[in-house]
């Protein structure tokens, strides 16, 4: 017969768990401020230039546009905001998203920071292409041959990459950094032998591609990029669950119930397609898709059902105030934006780098 409990006991209850504080909504407060951001980079750069808009009048023509009231601007304003401006800010726009979902895309599929769209010859395939067509003077597509030629030049790129590294039915992810290697050094190569036999004119043009810029942006470019835009960046959300399982490694995301080679197939056409629709109208401009996910990633987390449109939000703001800072740093001549993108961010690898190495042994 079991002792009874002393009575004191009975009226015990369980002390209640403190209040959960709840901390601030990290994701949602960065998006806030990165839609700030760009709304007010959009204001300003097109507010900015060798003919300055006040910003009222930008906010009264695009009202005016929208049948809300308002008015256009007076004179040649509103030829230079609706046929100059806003078509540069939203080309940047589309630009700077590709660039950085991309560049998320890709340190997911490889779980490394240090990962970018150029590993894998995007970027430099889609530059060989638009070398050769400057270099040999193609005009089979008018004045669409440069970005064409670059934009099947980058696709092609990445499916030699892709076809090489693969043996056994698998893909390995050193086996495809390593060949992407090697095709760039090859591509780097190819640019330099057509730079070797073009005459001056064509150097000059070739030299300033490969510096990356906004200066030649039409509403029918952006009409050409919007729709391979469109679709990476619509897709890409869909895979967030799935690179949230590969981060375990890809023997846990394959119980889990993943198949790791043809989300990896996935990833890479994603890439390809965003980056190529980049880099075939605004030249090469690096560091986008290193940069800007690494620090979102830092502030909000690596889970990216946030990350992917948070870093596509943070790639167009980035872009937009670059391109700007481009334009009026040197004014009246402009920075070519890849050398202003790679000036900020090479910096920031350099430190990235070490601080990789010293928290992950690096490229382990």
């Amino acid at each position: 017969m079991t002792a009874a409990a002393p009575p004191q006991a009975a009226s015990q209850r369980p002390a209640p768990a403190p209040a959960r504080i709840r901390r601030p909504a990290v994701p949602a407060i960065l998006a806030v401020v990165l839609i700030g951001l760009l709304a007010l980079g959009v204001l300003v750069s097109a507010s900015n230039g060798a003919f300055a808009i006040p910003l009222g009048d930008i906010v009264a023509s695009i009202a005016h546009k929208l049948g809300l009231g308002g008015a256009p601007v007076e004179g040649t304003g509103e030829g230079v905001l609706w046929n100059i401006r806003f078509p540069r800010v939203v080309l940047g726009l589309l630009v700077g998203a590709c660039l950085a979902c991309a560049g998320t895309l890709m340190q997911g599929m490889f779980g490394n920071p240090l990962a970018e769209p150029g590993i894998i010859g995007v970027s430099s395939g889609a530059a060989v292409g638009a070398v050769a067509a400057i270099a040999f003077g193609l005009t089979f597509a008018g004045n669409w041959t440069i970005s064409l030629c670059a934009f099947i030049a980058g696709l092609a790129t990445v499916s030699v990459v892709y076809l090489m590294s693969r043996s056994g039915g698998r893909t390995e992810v050193v086996t495809l950094v390593l060949t992407g290697v090697a095709v760039n050094g090859l591509a780097g190569a190819l640019i330099g032998l057509f730079i070797f036999y073009a005459d001056n004119d064509e150097i000059t043009a070739i030299t300033f591609w490969q510096m990356g810029s906004l200066s030649q942006a039409t509403w029918p470019k952006i009409l050409a990029v919007l729709p391979l835009a469109a679709v990476g960046l619509m897709t890409a959300p869909r895979y967030a669950r799935r690179l949230d399982l590969l981060s375990l490694g890809e023997r846990s995301a394959r119980h889990l119930g993943v198949d790791v080679e043809r989300l990896r197939l996935h990833l890479i056409v994603i890439v390809a397609l965003l980056t190529g629709a980049a880099v075939a109208v605004s030249g090469v401009i690096g560091f986008i898709g290193l940069v800007v996910p690494h620090l979102l990633r830092m502030a909000a987390g690596p889970g990216h059902r946030a990350l992917l449109p948070l870093s596509t939000m943070g790639g167009a703001a980035v872009i937009v105030w670059a391109d700007l800072a481009a334009r009026t740093v040197a004014a009246p001549a402009e920075i070519p934006l890849g050398i202003l993108t790679a000036l900020v961010g090479s910096p920031f690898f350099f430190w990235l780098l070490r601080r990789t190495r010293r928290h992950q042994g690096g490229w382990a």
